[in-house]
């Protein structure tokens, strides 16, 4: 498909986590509409030029036919935000376009879903399957035949290694080691540094420096 083919994009949300999107997105020449976020981004040069817009109902504007959305709002720990508003837009017909770095490395054999954001220096290798809206973070490496379930997060230079099971909304932060094999369900979290060698259950979480993962109540 040629740049002339792709549609207009607008990013929803104006933080760090959108400023990065907007970077890759410029460096691939792609066309910002507008930037969608109730507080001031014109601090970051990144954004400078594009069109603020300060209200989640101004993207209705926009025919959803003729552009598509970027979910530029980053994923904290236990936090529903960023999948609240996708399914919010979703819900009234618009889509969301997959972000994929140039300066990342994606196997021809894995998976990139729909909505999925792979930011620089990130390693998908062959067999990953990334489910989308999900986000594999800078310098992550996803080894293979590993499953990244919907809306989760891979922090920056975080690692699973091979055939890792990753279930929907679960937050692995930056640094932390998945070894082979582990299967994390629904909602888990993963603190930065932790290195994790046992499955966890739904809900549960595993920091480094601690010996025993806190089960969920």
């Amino acid at each position: 498909m040629s740049k002339s083919d792709l549609k207009s994009l607008i990013v929803i949300g104006g933080g760090g986590h959108a400023s990065v999107l907007v970077d890759i997105l410029r460096s691939q020449q792609r066309q910002i509409l507008a930037v969608v976020s109730p507080e001031d981004i014109h601090l970051r040069h990144v954004f400078h030029g594009l069109t603020h817009l300060r209200n989640d109902h101004d993207v209705l504007q926009f025919n959803p036919d003729e552009v598509m959305l970027v979910n530029g709002v980053g994923m904290l720990p236990g936090s529903k935000l960023r999948r609240q508003l996708s399914e919010y837009y979703l819900l009234l017909g618009y889509q969301f376009e997959t972000v994929v770095s140039l300066s990342a490395h994606v196997s021809n054999y894995a998976s990139i879903e729909v909505g999925a954001q792979v930011f620089p220096g990130a390693i998908v290798q062959a067999g990953v399957k990334v489910a989308s809206q999900s986000i594999i973070n800078s310098g992550a490496i996803i080894e293979h035949d590993s499953n990244i379930g919907m809306y989760s997060h891979v922090g920056p230079n975080a690692t699973l290694c091979g055939q890792v099971t990753v279930g929907e909304e679960v937050f692995i932060g930056a640094g932390a080691t998945i070894i082979q094999n582990i299967t994390l369900a629904n909602n888990t979290i993963i603190g930065a540094g932790a290195t994790v060698t046992n499955n966890l259950n739904i809900n549960e979480t595993c920091y480094p420096n601690r010996s025993i993962i806190k089960h969920a109540k």
